[in-house]
């Protein structure tokens, strides 16, 4: 659990952490005049925005709120793209561009995947609740309430005025 919870708190960091250690990456490994354009207009924007899009997504959800944790596909996820967005951050231009296609990949299907669990998450019939333990469920009820035989009727009669 400890490392859903850090997962949950480093989102938000991780935000400008991660577009900061591209610009970073490309001081620190010469990449170039072209690759700077690349990271300025292109790869710390989307890096940015994604992430928090991304953060929002796991936020919205329950299961995430009540327990402070992402879930254990929320940590896979997070743990590839982040590598991946890390390895990009190198500049070696043997592996740059397939790292490059994978990452953008990596990052779509991550959205998707946030989108199928806070779809799973929203339906109706789960209610979540916080307990001592952490996250409690309650199931819907099977049963519908009993219905009358005989409905009760309430007639209204209007009255006119005398005048």
């Amino acid at each position: 659990m400890w490392l859903r919870r850090a997962f949950y708190g480093w989102m938000i960091p991780a935000a400008f952490v991660l577009p900061l250690w591209l610009f970073v990456g490309w001081i620190a490994f010469d990449a170039g005049a072209w690759a700077l354009l690349w990271v300025l207009l292109l790869a710390i924007p989307s890096v940015l925005i994604g992430q928090l899009v991304l953060t929002l997504l796991v936020r919205a959800r329950p299961t995430a709120r009540a327990a402070r944790a992402v879930s254990w596909w929320d940590v896979a996820g997070f743990t590839v793209w982040h590598a991946l967005t890390i390895a990009l951050g190198f500049f070696v231009a043997a592996w740059w561009f397939p790292v490059f296609l994978l990452t953008v990949a990596v990052g779509l299907s991550l959205f998707w995947v946030m989108l199928w669990q806070l779809w799973r998450e929203a339906r109706p019939g789960l209610v979540t609740l916080r307990s001592a333990s952490g996250v409690s469920y309650i199931p819907p009820s099977a049963s519908t309430p009993p219905q009358r035989d005989d409905p009760e009727v309430i007639v209204i009669t209007e009255q006119q005025p005398r005048s």
